[in-house]
């Protein structure tokens, strides 16, 4: 059976995601490494490793504000410190961040009433907060007294990302502080059961996307235009965040700029799109390219290219290979136009996926022959290719996400990329529709024998 696809309401009658197992699930991982590691405590910033370690949320409009913080000391439980409002909704709707208690004749735990380790701070919201208000003091301040009740002052206390106005206080304040996050990604990089079914869903919502996006699209029609309707369609079935929708179309696919415009669609254009959005925080990175109107043989045959290479990959990955054996299948940054790899990143791409959109695994001709990571079962990483045509001018794009399994990888991402869709067909012959791909040779074979345009 392959990976489940359910519903977004819990029942009695089905198992579903567990939330509260995930973020058990989550906590015990960062708990074990760290009682492995040579770390007293661990101190993060980075909203998705906050939510991680303390499965709280304030919105997407906080995520570069560096407002919050959390620590969890080894051998104890997390503590957040959000700004006055947020931190009173952790206490009263977060019971996961109270004390606990065992009741000796069920062995069940429950919350005590009255306690919990959610705290009104705030650090210096990217340095907004006047530098005299000594708000960086003051987030050294707060960690050195919970580790100093633990006896943990003298540890080594490992960081995700850090202001250097924080670091230098905590510096200050004796601390020893090192790089932890490297720390992060590797208890990130294999996604636990829930972690896997919320992935999986965030790609289904973004394939109602794109199914909506495809009967949509048609000459007239302008990138941000569809920028508007594919974010709509997964606001309205639940998305969280659409954090970009990468809308590429004509002339600007070839250099491919990452970014939307006003740009309006015309017959024969290539046309691709990113839909990068999270459900419950988990994201998705899923590309699709489609001609609009009709296709040119030079299209055609860089999508074909484009397949090819990901077909590749996606036959190769298994656990016990690595990073380095799968980009070693993938063509040199000089045969699609480019001096370097350096200068191709990203082209013939692969990244990790999990509350952050680039996460372990990378895959790079240009990081990962020299420095290959392991494929391990339970990852959950995209894959990306790129083709340049032939006319000097159109594109193609695709981008699958999957889950490496015992044996192999199961591909997440539902909406049809086998090969290139012509969107927006409007045009007919008198003898009817024209044919949406064609094979240049077989329809100039099928001209002199008589057949019709």
């Amino acid at each position: 059976m392959g990976i489940a696809t359910y519903g977004t309401t819990n029942v009695d009658w089905e198992a579903r995601i567990d939330i509260d197992r995930l973020r058990r699930e989550r906590l015990a991982k960062l708990r074990s490494r760290l009682e492995e590691s040579e770390y007293g405590a661990l101190l993060v910033f980075d909203f998705a490793n906050i939510r991680y370690m303390t499965s709280t949320h304030i919105g997407t409009w906080g995520t570069d504000k560096l407002v919050r913080f959390a620590l969890l000391p080894r051998g104890g439980e997390p503590i957040i410190w959000d700004f006055g409002s947020a931190a009173r909704h952790h206490q009263l709707y977060n019971p996961w961040l109270s004390d606990e208690v065992t009741d000796p004749e069920t062995g069940v735990r429950s919350a005590v009433p009255g306690t919990s380790r959610s705290r009104a701070g705030i650090s210096t919201l990217r340095g907004a907060v006047h530098p005299g208000s000594g708000r960086a003091d003051a987030v050294a301040a707060r960690v050195l007294e919970e580790l100093r009740e633990r006896g943990l002052e003298n540890e080594p206390i490992a960081v995700d990302f850090l202001e250097i106005s924080v670091h230098r206080a905590l510096l200050d304040a004796g601390l020893d502080v090192v790089d932890g996050q490297q720390f992060f990604l590797e208890t990130r990089r294999i996604k636990t059961a829930d972690e896997i079914a919320l992935l999986t869903h965030a790609c289904g919502l973004a394939d109602v996307a794109y199914e909506q996006l495809y009967s949509f699209l048609r000459p007239g029609i302008k990138e941000n235009e569809t920028v508007g309707l594919v974010s709509k369609i997964l606001y309205d079935h639940g998305s969280e965040w659409v954090e970009g929708i990468n809308a590429i179309s004509g002339e600007r696919c070839n250099p491919h700029p990452h970014l939307y415009s006003d740009r309006m669609l015309r017959p024969g254009d290539p046309a691709f799109f990113d839909i990068v959005h999270s459900y419950m925080g988990y994201r998705t990175c899923y590309y699709r390219t489609f001609a609009v109107g009709s296709a040119s043989p030079a299209m055609n045959d860089a999508y074909k290219i484009a397949r090819e290479i990901m077909d590749r990959s996606i036959a190769a990955i298994k656990p016990g290979v690595t990073t380095a054996d799968i980009v070693s299948l993938w063509p040199r940054a000089e045969s699609f136009g480019f001096p370097n790899e350096e200068a191709a990143f990203a082209l013939q791409y692969g990244h990790g996926v999990g509350l952050s959109v680039w996460e372990k695994p990378i895959f790079s001709r240009f990081t990962s022959l020299d420095n290959p990571e392991p494929i391990e079962e339970g990852m959950v990483f995209a894959l990306e290719t790129y083709w340049p045509a032939k006319d000097g001018w159109s594109a193609a794009r695709i981008e699958e996400e999957l889950v490496v399994t015992a044996d192999g990888c199961e591909v997440i991402t539902r909406f049809p990329a086998e090969e290139l869709l012509v969107a927006g067909q409007r045009y007919f012959a008198a003898s009817g529709p024209l044919p949406a791909v064609r094979d240049s040779q077989s329809h100039l074979n099928n001209l002199a024998n008589g057949a019709k345009a």
